[in-house]
């Protein structure tokens, strides 16, 4: 999580990007950037920037443009962001300053905007070299409506780029609401028709352990990893969404027989499966905190039913962490995945280390998790006021409409935090509230005591919690995260340990720098032997 923050929205429509140019003809440095608004909502969009070196190789990068409507920095990733003025400054971080010729790198920043104007800016420079500007096409985040039926229609779609796996033959179609989509959810061209059937009463037929805002007829949510866990008799089964942000994955008797990718407003089946009783699961991959899927219902195959929902499990842990625990990039094979679909093409929630070691244990779990917080400081320095610790009791992140979540029956008899990266990772520049590392430590150390006062009464004395830390995110957090744990103790809270994962077995080739999956399965294991050395009572 130290390197960005994740992309918020999975599956954003084709964008025509800003292109400016400066020929690199007979000149030792140029440049052409690619501006692009990927994502915009009500006061806030996502940026995105792509910077070419069309010159001499670069050892490092500055770059500036000018925002033209008042918009405003919120935070950034994969460079050192700043603002001044309406003028904004980006430099390279140690691991990406180096482009050679021809090569490019791609940054990226969340803003608020004043809702009447949002355009681009009109001038770029690079090291002092001017690359241009121009103008640049948005999309607004769509509303998430339940899905409604309508006449039948049929569709051809193109393959995807992500494989279906199946261990049987399986025929999956998607029912849309529309009469002309060109989103692509399978591997072969398939024909859609219309279900007639509601998906009311969805966690009477689902489970899920997930932080859900029950609509009864439909469910939102935005947590990474949120699932949904149901039981069906027939030959087929169809799952009702509305999301044309996140990806998810299907999966029937336990294998993973579909990938949808931000599919939209749809009902995704699964067919010519045998006739009898399954499993079927629906698992949200990717990070979206400001915009909610929305699931309604698992609907049975004709001739087919809709079976009682799996009991809850005994065991539940809780995940409290950033982008190590959200699945920030985990599924690419190289650190630069911008050729590969981006970070939420290349991110799953439910294959990392906290999802795989719940499962081997078979607890439910929840991954609280958010790419680029930190326990006080952001990652940069970014939106300091809104650290981790700001949206963790919400039900929906930061969406408008969301409230504080009620535990319920969720009482985890184990919670595991992993908060620190992007407090240490970075150095503090100018202008944050801290003037040196020691007072950073210290505010870190203070308000993790307040954040485990907070779990401590939301879960009581019994729940043991895991103050987690790793090297990676700096020398200043495994001691600092170790005091935390020390203090605790002091004051006669013994069960407040501490984990130490760092790992030289870790290669790290998840999107910039990330766990890959290589090292969830490593991380997982790790958990899981140190697990057993708990006192739990489970």
């Amino acid at each position: 999580m130290n390197r960005r923050v994740a992309p918020l929205v999975a599956g954003l429509l084709a964008l025509t990007p800003v292109v400016a140019t400066t020929p690199a003809a007979q000149a030792a440095t140029g440049c052409s950037v690619t501006y692009s608004v990927v994502n915009q909502w009500q006061g806030g969009f996502q940026g995105s920037v792509a910077i070419t070196n069309t010159g001499d190789p670069w050892t490092s990068w500055n770059l500036t443009f000018g925002f033209t409507n008042g918009q405003t920095l919120s935070q950034g990733w994969s460079g050192t962001w700043a603002q001044s003025g309406s003028t904004v400054t980006v430099t390279s971080m140690s691991w990406n300053g180096t482009v050679a010729n021809g090569g490019t790198v791609t940054t990226g920043f969340l803003g608020s905007w004043n809702n009447s104007a949002n355009a681009a800016p009109t001038s770029f420079t690079v090291n002092g070299t001017a690359c241009g500007g121009g103008t640049s096409t948005t999309t607004t985040r769509p509303t998430t409506t339940r899905p409604t039926t309508t006449g039948s229609t049929t569709t051809t779609r193109p393959t995807t780029t992500r494989p279906t796996t199946t261990t049987t033959p399986v025929t999956t179609t998607t029912t849309r609401t529309t009469t002309t989509t060109t989103r692509t959810t399978t591997t072969t061209p398939v024909t859609t028709t219309t279900s007639t059937s509601s998906g009311t009463g969805v966690l009477a037929q689902a489970h899920t352990a997930g932080r859900v805002s029950d609509g009864g007829s439909s469910v939102q949510f935005t947590w990474p990893g949120t699932y949904f866990e149901g039981r069906f008799h027939g030959t087929g089964v169809g799952i009702v969404l509305n999301d044309s942000n996140n990806d998810y994955d299907v999966q029937v008797d336990g294998t993973t027989v579909a990938t949808l990718v931000a599919p939209g407003q749809t009902t995704y089946w699964v067919r010519n499966l045998t006739d009898a009783d399954h499993t079927v699961r629906l698992a949200k991959r990717t990070e979206s905190p400001w915009a909610a899927g929305q699931f309604g219902g698992f609907v049975a195959a004709s001739g087919g039913s809709i079976l009682a929902k799996p009991a809850a499990r005994t065991r539940q842990i809780e995940f409290i962490g950033d982008s190590f625990t959200a699945g920030y990039g985990n599924m690419s094979t190289s650190r630069d995945c911008s050729s590969t679909g981006g970070v939420n093409r290349n991110s799953n929630a439910d294959r990392t280390f906290a999802a795989m070691a719940a499962r081997s244990l078979n607890a439910d779990y929840q991954l609280i998790a958010w790419s680029g917080l930190g326990m006080v400081r952001n990652y940069g320095g970014m939106s300091t006021d809104l650290s981790f610790r700001a949206y963790y009791d919400q039900t929906l992140q930061a969406l408008w409409n969301s409230t504080v979540w009620t535990p319920g029956s969720w009482r985890p008899q184990l919670v595991v935090i992993g908060l620190g990266i992007n407090d240490f990772s970075t150095a503090l520049t100018s202008g944050e509230k801290w003037a040196t590392t020691d007072a950073l430590i210290a505010d870190y150390r203070t308000s993790y005591q307040g954040f485990l006062d907070t779990l401590r009464s939301r879960y009581g004395s019994g729940t043991i919690i895991v103050v987690s830390a790793t090297s990676y995110g700096g020398a200043n957090l495994p001691a600092a995260a170790q005091q935390v744990v020390t203090d605790r103790n002091a004051r006669g809270d013994s069960r407040v340990v501490f984990w130490d994962y760092t790992s030289s077995s870790l290669d790290f080739l998840g999107c910039d720098w990330h766990p890959s999956l290589h090292d969830e399965q490593i991380l997982s294991d790790m958990l899981q032997d140190y697990i057993a050395t708990l006192p739990l009572t489970w």
